[in-house]
Parts: C-alpha cells; structure tokens; sequence
C-alpha cells in the first residue's frame, strides 16, 4: 500500500474511531444521567420503532464496535501491517451499516451524511490501496 494511502487511511479512521467512542460515551452519559449532554444526545421518541428503551444500547454499539474497529483499523494500517486493509474494511462497512439502520429510526442529519462519505471513503482508500482502481486494469476481451 503507498504511503499516502496509509496516512489518509490511518487519519481518517482514527478521526471517525474518536468521535464514534465520544458519540458513545455522550450517549450512554445521557442515558444514564436523562441529560441531553448539550444537545448531543437525541430525544427518546427516537427510540420509539426501535427494539431499544434507551440510548445505552446504542452507545455501546457505536463506542466499542463502530470506534473500536476503527481504532483497530487506524493502529494496523498506521503500522503497516498485512491485516490492515481488510480491518479498514470491517470498520467501513460496519459504519455504513450503522447509519443505514441509525436512517431508520432518526430524521437525516448531516452528520450521517458525513459519516456514510467517510465510510465510503474508506471503502475506496482500501481498494486504491490494494491496487484495484489502476486505470491500467482495463479488461481485454
């Protein structure tokens, strides 16, 4: 993988890791304490088509899966390792997931918007870096 690739791969993964574990943690807090964290915690009626009761739930699901992931990814990728691009991966498609079942139960945000564009973009750094987007790949039939 070029080196270019690894850094931008290893920053942005590192940056949507970190804010998905505060994303977390605000809303854990927020359901534990029934404070809105400064308006970063949704209203409850979110909740309501859902299989969940509180924000507990899907805090921990954001900080550990979809923040754990990338941080995995961003610390294996930043070192190199062969398993790097399939962890970037895992973490983007688990993030594409996550908004796309967050779309169901909250009204559109930008910040999904975001998100969904970062997973993407994941998604297309990993196989640039894997070499399949050369333009030199062209089919011969």
């Amino acid at each position: 993988m070029k080196r270019w690739i690894r850094i931008v791969l290893t920053v942005l993964t590192a940056l949507v890791g970190i804010t998905a574990i505060a994303g977390g943690v605000a809303l854990i807090i927020g359901a534990a304490t029934s404070s809105s964290v400064g308006g970063a915690v949704p209203d409850r009626s979110y909740l309501g088509g859902s299989p969940f009761t509180s924000f507990i739930v899907p805090g921990l699901v954001l900080a550990v899966i979809v923040g754990g992931t990338h941080l995995l990814a961003s610390l294996l990728v930043g070192r190199g390792s062969p398993s790097g691009a399939f962890a970037t991966a895992v973490a983007g498609f688990g993030l594409l997931i996550w908004i796309f079942v967050q779309m169901m139960f909250i009204p559109f945000s930008v910040l999904q918007a975001i998100y969904f564009a970062a997973g993407l973009a994941e998604l297309g750094f990993v196989l640039l870096g894997l070499g399949l987007l050369r333009r030199d790949r062209a089919v011969t039939t």
